[in-house]
Formats: C-alpha cells, structure tokens, sequence
C-alpha cells in the first residue's frame, strides 16, 4: 500500500491545501503543523508558480505572495525535511509541468524521496502525456496523482484504471475557488471510477463549508479544500495557524459525522 492510501486507511480524509511560502515559509511549516494536530489526514503542498492556469483569483495572489517574498524550491524541499522531523501523514506537491522541467525533473524527483514527498499533482500535465513522469516518479516512490474533471466522460474509467495514490476528483469546470453551490452530476462520475479501481478517490475545488465538506466525502473517500484556507492565511497573516488549525478542527468533524 502506497503511504498516501494510508491517508485513507481510516475513513474519510480531510486534505488541506496550502501554498508554500504565502506570507513565508515559517508560517506555512506553522499551519501545515496545526493542520496536522487538528486532523488532516494528507496535506496538499503548493509550490508557487508566475502562471498558475487551474487557479483562482484567491490562490493566484498567494502565489504572487509567495514568490514576491522569495520563496524558491529549493527553500520549499527544506521545508519539508523540517516538516519531516515531526509529521508522518503523507505530503503531496501539487504545481507545474514547467517548475518541474526548470529544476530538472529527475532532480526534483529524487529531491522528493529524499525529503519525503509521497505524491505529484500537476493540474496542466495531460493524462495522455503523463508517461514524460511517470517513470522518473515510479523510480523514486513518488505517486503521480491523476484528475478526472466534468468533462472526462468517456476518459474517466481509463484514468480510473491506470490511478496511482489517489484520484483528485474536480467538482465544478473553472478554476480553484470557493463557490456556493456544486451542480456536477458526481455520483455518476464516482460510479465509473468505482467500477474500474480500488484506489481512493477525492473531490476538490469549490468545497468551502462544513455542509459541503459532509456532501462531498459522503459520495468519495475525501474532501479537498484551498482556496477557504488561502482566505485565512490572506486574511490573518502570520497569525493564521490557530485559525486553520480551528477551520480544518471544523471540517473533519463534518466529514466523519
């Protein structure tokens, strides 16, 4: 069993996902930490990139946070080596095709077995090109993490099969954002996903409240949520730990309920 499946290992998982460095690297190891002690079962590491096409108004600033506060990857892999001295549940980069092919994709990759990066997400990798990764991800135990999206349809069983980790399932076309309601039909998508893998499947994008949170992992294994943490972090600052620490308190209550 992969480490990540392990996030699911005892019911639904709350994964948060935090940009690294927005404000600085020293609260982003501060609220991973509360996020931890608070209950989240995987966290979703940002690294911060100039064009973030899948993202937001919310998590576009929170790159430019970032990197205007001079946040690199090389200061993103120190830490997780010191997230690593005291957190165990499994960490999963999620950034660019082009971060990566800048540092060098076996580079990164090694980097992450090293650190101890269990799995990638890359929003703008197309599943049909993913062997470009996957052999270099395989060699370092590192999951690549497949998306199924609205408009999937006849793709979703053969990205279902050939999943490694977890399947991050979008709830709504656009980009990242919190939103009022979620309209996709995603009983029927979670139904062909079922039919053709064991592995977990979670639902991100849009998820906000407790009330969503509950909806969403009652039809998959988990529930995903950024841009609602983002807003804390925007909002408090440097002071934001407590507060997503209360936040993700609330949001993994609703899930197991």
């Amino acid at each position: 069993m992969s480490k990540i499946a392990s996030a699911f290992a005892n019911g639904k998982a709350f994964i948060p996902f935090i940009t690294c460095g927005d404000p600085d690297l020293a609260t982003t190891a501060a609220t991973v930490r509360a996020a931890v002690q608070n209950g989240a079962d995987l966290i979703e590491l940002g690294i911060p990139f100039s064009d973030p096409t899948a993202e937001g108004p919310v998590i576009q600033e929170a790159n430019i946070r970032a990197l205007s506060g001079g946040v690199t990857t090389d200061k993103i892999f120190d830490l997780v080596r010191d997230l690593r001295q005291d957190v165990t549940i499994p960490f999963v980069f999620m950034t660019y095709v082009n971060v990566i092919f800048s540092y060098g994709a076996e580079r990164f990759l090694s980097k992450c077995k090293e650190t101890g990066v269990d799995g990638l997400i890359l929003p703008d990798l197309p599943f049909e090109e993913k062997e470009e990764f996957l052999s270099v991800c395989r060699e370092n135990g590192v999951d690549l993490i497949s998306m199924i999206a609205p408009t999937s349809e006849q793709r979703i069983a053969m990205i279902a099969r050939e999943a490694e980790g977890f399947l991050y399932i979008v709830s709504s076309l656009g980009v990242t954002g919190t939103r009022s309601q979620i309209t996709t039909d995603l009983a029927s998508i979670i139904k062909v996903v079922r039919e053709n893998t064991d592995t977990p499947c979670a639902i991100g994008f849009g998820i906000s409240t407790p009330e969503q949170a509950k909806k969403m992992a009652a039809l998959s294994d988990g529930a995903i949520v950024g841009s609602a943490i983002i807003k804390i972090l925007a909002e408090y600052g440097t002071d934001a730990p407590p507060h997503i620490g209360e936040y993700v308190h609330t949001m993994k209550e609703a899930i197991v309920s």
